[in-house]
């Protein structure tokens, strides 16, 4: 008896320094600090954008809170250009990235994802009814269309791969993008169905039309970083949480459905 309990004792004994490596530097720099760093950008309405007065707002910005707040940390949000934001992530500037990125195979090589929270699909704007009527994706594959769209984003990548005879426009910001729409120097202009609706309702009489139906489902998720697996166990359990008491789809009701918060955009 003693035989078999002493060793199975000692190879419990063994393992349990290996529990504390499974805390990685950002875990333990959030409880150090008591502060979330959360990276997003601030001109992805509605998931996150900067109001009249210059604060930030969104649905990314209330679920950053309600995940600091969950945590019993305070909040700290650092705003990045969207292209920048994954590599503030990998270089340890932020905790956490929160701003309606879409997790993919590309990404998911770079960093782990907790989510989906939110599920969209890209669409398209444009003053054309003949390309808001459109079927395929590919029907845009046209040399003489111009498409502008998000660097860096899935929104870039589908053009490329889906219509890479277009002229494509990459701008830095949507707000860059829905200008050159405005102005005719671009056909179309492709970004998630949620702010291409926006748009849409944010210039009703600029002769705005948009698809029907999203041309991709793209699940939206918190970036977190590789190598902290109890700090991606603590946020699952957090959102886990949110979706189970009803907070997330108060959220969606919130910035997808119900439009007060718009007079508060510039």
């Amino acid at each position: 008896m003693k035989r078999t309990i002493i060793p199975g004792l000692l190879l419990c004994l063994a393992l349990i320094p290996f529990a504390g490596a499974w805390a990685g530097d950002t875990l333990a720099r959030i409880n150090k600090t008591e502060t979330l760093r959360v990276g997003m950008t601030g001109s992805q309405p509605p998931f996150t954008f900067r109001s009249k007065d210059g604060n930030l707002m969104g649905m990314d910005v209330d679920l950053a809170r309600l995940l600091a707040s969950a945590m019993g940390v305070r909040l700290e949000i650092v705003a990045i250009p969207f292209t920048g934001l994954l590599d503030a992530l990998e270089a340890g500037e932020v905790d956490i990235v929160l701003s309606g990125v879409t997790a993919t195979l590309q990404r998911n090589l770079r960093v782990a994802f907790v989510g989906p929270y939110y599920v969209s699909g890209k669409s398209l704007l444009t003053k054309s009814s003949t390309l808001a009527n459109i079927q395929a994706s590919d029907e845009i594959n046209q040399k003489a269309l111009s498409v502008a769209t998000l660097r860096g984003s899935t929104g870039e990548t589908f053009v490329k791969q889906v219509a890479p005879k277009a002229r494509l426009e990459a701008v830095l910001n949507y707000d860059d993008g829905i200008e050159l729409l405005l102005k005719d120097e671009v056909d179309m202009f492709l970004a998630d169905a949620p702010i291409i609706q926006l748009t849409a309702l944010r210039y009703t009489d600029a002769g705005l039309v948009q698809l029907k139906q999203p041309l991709t489902v793209e699940p939206i998720g918190i970036a977190l970083p590789p190598d902290d697996p109890l700090l991606l166990n603590l946020v699952e359990n957090y959102l886990d949480a949110v979706t189970a008491t009803g907070g997330l789809d108060a959220l969606h009701k919130k910035w997808f459905e119900n439009g007060a918060w718009l007079v508060n955009l510039p």
